[in-house]
């Protein structure tokens, strides 16, 4: 894979990256996770786990790679992982997020998994535990799951420190989530601190089921934000793990008639987008990672495009699809 840059940061990217929400922590909503992590919840085991997956993206050309403070010890199994094999910073982009606190505890089901507080000293806490895992490869640092009504984006101290962390190097950046993501984005792209515009970067949800950010995200990437695609494939929804006959059968007819996998399917609509800098796999196992890298070199067409655009749901039925996941 060739890399190119994000956005304007100048920071190289893959077209596929990887992120680890599925990797750092047992319990997670993805379809089948329990089996992909073999119910062996050992820390040691994850770690190895994980960096068997690291080792098959970087095979397969990954450059980029993403976690957060909330997705266990993401950052840590990461972080070892670039150490051990020697890579070089200039070799690789790594970003995280700041904003949830994992609450787990290492338990498959906890009462909260995460918990969610965009304030300054959370903020200024994550922000020195990332570097700790992380340094010197972190670059880009984003808001975990930014929301209009999380008041973010209207927090001057919280919007003031991110700024002063840019000006010392970190590139910053937003995730979203829920049915709201294209207004909380058109809020936060024009934002300047000091007339220096404060995002680089946003990390949404879009896919073949949930595609309504997609005009956004062209507004976003014209102003010159980088866009990064996350859950392209749905949290499962779209794989061949899903049972829904209208979601599966479509997706399934189309895979066979462009000779390649549903998940690679799925992830080569996302990576059509003319506005994606990165699509986020979220392989939990190499088997996984390495059927997702051949979303590359499908040949997406007009056929497809009408055959799956189809299943887009109303946000607000994808999302409560989503928050009804169990946690697995």
């Amino acid at each position: 894979m060739a890399t190119h840059a994000l956005g304007t940061t100048g920071l190289q990217v893959s077209r596929l990256g990887l992120g680890l929400a599925a990797l750092g922590r047992p319990g997670y909503i993805n379809l089948g996770h329990a089996e992909d992590l073999a119910r062996d919840y050992s820390v040691a085991t994850m770690e190895q786990h994980a960096h068997s997956v690291l080792d098959a993206a970087w095979a397969g050309g990954v450059r980029y790679f993403d976690a957060a403070r909330s997705y266990g010890r993401a950052e840590q199994f990461l972080g070892n992982w670039l150490r051990l094999r020697q890579i070089s910073p200039a070799e690789v982009t790594v970003g995280s997020k700041w904003g949830y606190t994992y609450t787990a505890n290492w338990q498959v089901e906890a009462e909260k998994h995460e918990v969610k507080d965009h304030s300054l000293p959370v903020l200024q806490r994550q922000w020195q535990e990332s570097q700790t895992h992380l340094s010197p490869y972190l670059r880009l640092y984003q808001i975990h799951s930014a929301t209009l009504d999380s008041g973010v984006l209207t927090n001057t101290p919280v919007l003031t420190e991110l700024a002063r962390l840019k000006r010392e190097g970190l590139f910053i950046g937003l995730s979203l989530s829920g049915p709201q993501q294209a207004d909380t984005l058109r809020r936060a792209f024009p934002l300047r601190i000091e007339g220096v515009r404060l995002f680089d970067a946003v990390q949404a949800t879009w896919n073949l089921l949930e595609p309504s950010t997609g005009e956004a995200l062209q507004e976003a990437r014209q102003a010159g934000l980088g866009v990064i695609v996350k859950e392209a494939l749905a949290n499962g929804r779209l794989s061949p793990r899903n049972s829904e006959p209208a979601v599966i059968e479509p997706l399934t007819r189309q895979a066979q008639r462009l000779a390649t996998t549903v998940d690679a399917l799925a992830l080569a609509a996302a990576l059509a987008q003319p506005w994606a800098d990165v699509v986020l796999s979220g392989a939990a196992a190499v088997e996984q990672i390495e059927s997702n890298l051949k979303a590359l070199d499908v040949a997406w067409d007009e056929e497809a495009a009408t055959a799956l655009f189809s299943l887009a749901e109303a946000p607000e039925i994808y999302w409560q699809t989503r928050g009804a996941l169990p946690w697995n």
